[in-house]
């Protein structure tokens, strides 16, 4: 069991892990060594979350997202496995714990009576600086 909050865990067998060759750029071994990890985890179908998790989840991940709900994750910033898989880990509970979070609910909120006179005069003023900027009418003489 993978403890992401002290009320949610995450089963391990829910998670795949696959190892693949890195895209960086290495020395002799890099066609040889699998190094980089690409983490699995079916969004739609895990049973260890709840549903306003599992929404706020995908909208987090975003393209990590596939059509089928699974969420890919490639760590490649290490360059032994073990790290990687550490990295990918991580990586997952850090998302999964900020989907956790419920967002604040905003409240609307309304200017101040001295907020709406300042807004009126500031208009009034400006619309005398205009009024001084036209001509003046012909004066019949």
């Amino acid at each position: 069991m993978i403890h992401i909050t002290p009320t949610m865990a995450i089963d391990e067998s829910e998670i795949e892990l696959e190892f693949i060759r890195s895209s960086k750029p290495g020395g002799q071994k890099v066609n040889k060594v699998a190094s980089a990890v690409q983490l699995r985890f079916d969004v739609l179908n895990s049973p260890s979350l709840s549903d306003d998790v599992r929404e706020r989840l995908i909208d987090l991940a975003g393209q990590r997202v596939t059509q089928d709900g699974v969420l890919v994750i490639k760590a490649q910033r290490f360059r032994m496995q073990d790290r990687n898989r550490q990295d990918a880990m991580d990586r997952l509970i850090e998302l999964i714990r900020k989907a956790a979070e419920k967002p604040k609910r905003r409240r609307k909120t309304r200017p101040t009576l001295a907020a709406k006179r300042r807004r009126l005069e500031s208009k009034r003023l400006r619309g005398e600086t205009k009024r001084m900027r036209r001509p003046l009418p012909p004066s019949e003489d």
